[in-house]
């Protein structure tokens, strides 16, 4: 229970206002979060065809999603009678999902904390360990619910007394790893809240802390707007598409789905980023087809701005519009910093925050799926029934990339906000 001190009564040294936030609260934000998240993938699943999956598999399909968009881990199995095999594998996180349950999450989580100036550390301790309490009970009822098994159709007649003849009735099945996702669906959540608390200039920190807000909280809010905006851009460009090219349906899925996954891909391409990847079979990935081009060769290819513009010449265009959005991230950072704060200090703290970002997007962006069926152990059956696709990064040569782009774009942005009236700027004030 909340407490509150009239107004016109002293406060003891002890004593603090604690805002409204208790179970029933954290009830509401938890569910709000989970409801979004559900909402969108289920959008997205239908858009995707999911809904026609036999044997009602469209709930435990949605509740795999919501499951795999806070980094739990899906396991695939399958089985093909007496003499055949399925092998079966699946990684990818649909962006969309997660970013819309973090926005939700960090809404509410947000919410009882504003027009405050500080809160202890024990106080926020308890609120998020409210919300930690009763997100751990849904991840549990969502790994339960994610489990399903349904027959997969060999296709063309002679496939089909194929498996008829070896008794191979390709059966498919999902479930989860109901510890790691629930770690892992913790942890997600506590990078939420903890993002929140650092982006939100009104929300309160532990006097200890409040040091840190003038060089951390620009930086993260720089971050977050420069990954939302890539989104937007990304939205309008899929629904300009969908409305010259056709294909509405498909384009609407990849949106509720997984247009993050494409559109921080763009950013770290756009920055210099090369990723590894390979396509093979009936699989596909929802994106462009000059991506497809390159990734669908009998060897492992490389992506990156080179092996794209040999393709297509406008792919340099990523180069000019990153440029651009980190330049304005730069300024938004620079521009909500203090005014002592100066143009090298800008620089490095951009590095250090891009660093961090493109090392997340390159985390959570792989992507990787395997089926095939097997007869007497001899080989994939093939007729378009075994596939892989795989996407990673080469990590660490893209966040080295990032670090002098992040360098040139705080500096500058340093200096357009120059002219900008800054917290702790007076009037007569000299440069930051």
């Amino acid at each position: 229970m909340s407490s509150r001190i009239p107004s016109g009564q002293a406060r003891t040294s002890g004593q603090r206002a604690v805002a409204p936030h208790g179970w029933v609260h954290a009830l509401v934000t938890v569910l709000g979060g989970l409801l979004a998240m559900a909402v969108v993938a289920a959008l997205g699943l239908w858009a995707a065809g999911a809904a026609d999956l036999p044997d009602g598999s469209f709930g435990p399909v949605v509740a795999a999603a919501l499951v795999t968009s806070v980094g739990g881990a899906v396991k695939l199995a399958g089985s093909a009678g007496d003499l055949a095999e399925t092998q079966a594998a699946l990684t990818v996180m649909p962006l969309s999902v997660t970013l819309t349950g973090a926005l939700a999450l960090a809404w509410g989580f947000l919410r009882p904390l504003r027009h405050r100036a500080v809160a202890g550390a024990a106080e926020l301790a308890g609120w998020a360990g409210r919300v930690a309490a009763l997100w751990l009970l849904a991840l549990i009822g969502l790994t339960l619910a994610a489990r399903h098994t349904f027959d997969i159709s060999l296709g063309d007649a002679a496939l089909g007394e194929l498996g008829d003849l070896f008794g191979a009735s390709p059966q498919l099945g999902f479930t989860t790893d109901v510890p790691l996702s629930v770690f892992v669906g913790l942890v997600w959540l506590a990078g939420v809240l903890v993002l929140a608390l650092l982006v939100s200039r009104g929300a309160p920190l532990p006097a200890r802390l409040l040091r840190f807000q003038a060089s951390v909280r620009p930086a993260a809010y720089a971050m977050v707007a420069l990954l939302l905006a890539c989104v937007v851009i990304g939205v309008v460009v899929a629904l300009v598409v969908a409305a010259t090219q056709g294909h509405a349906r498909e384009t609407f899925a990849v949106i509720l789905l997984g247009l993050p996954n494409l559109v921080w891909l763009a950013l770290t391409i756009g920055l210099g980023a090369t990723w590894n990847g390979r396509v093979e079979g009936p699989f596909g990935l929802p994106m462009p087809h000059v991506l497809d081009e390159v990734l669908r060769t009998p060897d492992v290819s490389e992506l990156n701005l080179r092996t794209l513009a040999e393709q297509d010449g406008r792919v340099w265009w990523l180069l000019v519009v990153d440029a651009v959005l980190l330049l304005a991230a730069g300024f938004v950072m620079a521009a909500r910093s203090p005014a002592r704060v100066r143009a090298w200090q800008h620089a490095v703290h951009m590095a250090v925050a891009l660093g961090i970002t493109v090392f997340t997007i390159c985390l959570v962006g792989r992507v990787s799926a395997h089926f095939g069926l097997s007869v007497l152990g001899i080989g994939d059956l093939g007729g378009g029934l075994g596939g892989d696709l795989f996407m990673r990064p080469k990590l660490w040569g893209a966040v080295g990339l990032a670090i002098p782009w992040g360098l040139a774009a705080g500096f500058a942005g340093a200096l357009l906000a120059r002219r900008v009236r800054r917290r702790g700027e007076v009037p007569t004030g000299g440069e930051s």
